[in-house]
């Protein structure tokens, strides 16, 4: 089971940083990766329609009328309404959204892990040491493994069969 200090171990591994125990740690490390943690991961995430952070979610109209967009959600990326800051506007009672939604690191994937401590070890860099070469090699490896990540993201799952399609039906 992966835990954000063993994501965060996993980054600061690759800067040649000892690996850090705890958030609560006192040490230079376990506080920039306490602070930045949240915040890379989740921009991770929202930045992609990532199967496995994609979640259908079903909202009904609060006593205002509005739905309200649960905490969760970094984004949504299908829905029945307009989206205004944290509500969605609709004329209907119920509506169903595609989003992305926080998920735990022991639900990442291996490609996304690997993607993830590179772009953790890129914020951590400039920080702990300042070496631009070592920064600029990170990020080509990043933009490397982003790709592949997306990639591989998006063959995991065939589910969409066009085996009845017309035009298809019609080649054959």
């Amino acid at each position: 089971m992966l835990t954000k200090i063993d994501l965060c171990s996993m980054a600061l591994l690759k800067l040649g940083e000892a690996p850090i125990q705890s958030f609560a740690d006192d040490a230079a490390t376990a506080k920039l990766a306490r602070t930045l943690y949240d915040s890379v991961i989740n921009a991770l995430l929202a930045m992609h329609p990532w199967r496995f952070a994609t979640a259908q979610i079903e909202l009904v109209k609060n006593t205002d009328g509005d739905f309200v967009i649960p905490s969760d959600v970094l984004r949504i990326f299908k829905s029945d309404g307009k989206i205004v800051g944290n509500k969605i506007l609709s004329d209907k009672n119920k509506i169903s959204v595609w989003a992305i939604v926080k998920t735990d690191s022991d639900n990442f994937p291996a490609y996304f892990v690997s993607m993830a401590a590179t772009r953790l070890a890129m914020e951590f860099c400039i920080p702990l040491s300042g070496n631009q070469n070592i920064f600029r090699m990170l990020v080509a490896l990043y933009e490397t493994e982003l790709q592949t990540a997306k990639f591989l993201d998006s063959t995991t799952d065939m589910s969409n069969n066009i085996s009845n399609f017309s035009l298809i039906d019609s080649r054959f």
